[in-house]
């Protein structure tokens, strides 16, 4: 399900089966702690469970976009290892959270890289935007790959965080 309009722009299946074939390579997503940035519909949030994470958090601001988040995890039933933030992904960046994998999605006319980057304690990055994005220090890009009007950049991190895994999302 996806809010009326085009402020949200879910990623199609074919970005998403490709994402996920290239995580598969690094390791899987099996018991993985996710996060889905600038959530929408929570289409790639919702993959990650499909495929063995073991949590994921989604953040998402839109309205609309909760809307349809909510009743897809609903439809799904994936909802119990779920947690959805109704808020700004600046704010929750703030507090540094760990995950294992952070999947990122911004609008296109959005940069927000160098804050996500920056702030985001995880092993590996996926980033879809609208043109190639410049990973900085501390990250090193695994594969850039386009698809029509979207970049897929997967970056792994040169320094990993530490293993112990989070227990606070939100």
């Amino acid at each position: 399900m996806s809010p009326p309009g085009t402020a949200t722009r879910p990623t199609s299946d074919r970005v998403r089966e490709a994402i996920f074939n290239a995580l598969y390579s690094l390791g899987g997503v099996e018991g993985a702690l996710v996060a889905d940035l600038y959530a929408g519909t929570g289409a790639l949030g919702i993959e990650a469970l499909s495929r063995g994470a073991d949590r994921a958090v989604f953040v998402e601001r839109s309205r609309p976009a909760l809307e349809a988040l909510r009743a897809n995890l609903a439809a799904t039933g994936l909802a119990d290892r779920a947690e959805v933030v109704a808020g700004d992904v600046d704010a929750w960046l703030a507090r540094r959270p760990r995950v294992d994998i952070a999947l990122v999605d911004p609008p296109y006319a959005d940069s927000p890289w160098a804050e996500v980057f920056g702030r985001l304690s995880a092993e590996l990055v996926v980033a879809e935007s609208g043109g190639e994005i410049e990973v900085p220090p501390g990250w090193r890009v695994h594969r850039v790959k386009r698809y029509g009007t979207s970049v897929v950049t997967i970056a792994v991190a040169s320094d990993p965080p530490p293993t112990e895994p989070a227990q606070e999302l939100s």
